[in-house]
């Protein structure tokens, strides 16, 4: 497959998210206070970066992340409004590089990179179901 005629650096997907009591640091056990979990903000930028591509792909195949490296800026509060932005940076093979930032009302609350890999859905589980067999 033709990777690179499926998809182009600079396709990207936005998706944005409240903060409540289900995505705090304290109720994901990422720390003891009532704002953002970075857990939170890790999962927004992941699925924002499946938004940008796996729409692109063939039926049958997806991508699954393989590496982030995050860094979490600011604190957001309950009741703020997060945005997250991933960008496709470059294409090897099957292997994605995201530009991934994440944002609230205030500023930039995280960046970092993101690589996923492109997997045909049912060779993937099939290879993840041979670890159940006893060796």
């Amino acid at each position: 497959m033709d990777y690179n005629a499926l998809l182009k650096p600079g396709i990207a997907a936005e998706k944005k998210q409240i903060v409540a009591a289900g995505n705090t640091a304290d109720s994901l056990g990422s720390g003891g206070l009532p704002v953002f979990a970075t857990p939170a903000m890790i999962a927004l930028m992941e699925m924002t970066a499946v938004a940008a591509v796996d729409h692109l792909l063939p039926e049958g195949w997806s991508t699954v992340g393989t590496e982030l490296n995050v860094r979490h800026l600011s604190a957001t509060p309950p009741g703020m409004e997060v945005r997250a932005r991933a960008e496709l940076l470059e294409i090897d093979r099957q292997r994605l590089l995201f530009s991934v930032e994440a944002f609230d009302n205030a500023g930039k609350i995280g960046e970092g990179v993101h690589g996923r890999f492109i997997i045909e859905n049912e060779r993937f589980l099939k290879k993840t179901a041979e670890k159940k067999q006893p060796r």
